[in-house]
């Protein structure tokens, strides 16, 4: 991920209900949810949650497909790998596992 890539997401989730609706995302994985759902789960009106919505899927952290008359949103687990990845590169000198900050499939490893 590029520096300007992972500033467009730190923005994005700079913002409490973007953020709200991004944790949701996360915990529903790659089923995703429909919009009408997510605007009751984090309690925001359809037209506010569209401008929040639109912001995420900018920053590719999160994808939109359609369903029928639905339109899904789903976290893109990839994307949120990379810009996590981009977060701790430089962690330790390069070496993340020495300081607690390794990637959720290195920790997973060593137990």
């Amino acid at each position: 991920m590029e520096t300007k890539q992972a500033l467009n997401c730190l923005a994005a989730l700079a913002q409490e209900t973007r953020l709200e609706v991004f944790r949701l995302l996360v915990r529903r994985g790659e089923a995703g949810m429909a919009a009408g759902d997510i605007a009751l789960e984090v309690g925001a009106p359809g037209s506010t949650l569209s401008f929040h919505l639109k912001e995420l899927e900018r920053t590719g952290l999160v994808t939109v497909r359609r369903h029928q008359r639905q339109m899904l949103y789903a976290v893109d687990c990839a994307a949120m790998r990379r810009f996590l990845d981009f977060l701790q590169k430089d962690c330790c000198q390069d070496h993340p596992d020495i300081c607690g900050c390794a990637p959720a499939d290195a920790t997973q490893e060593r137990r």
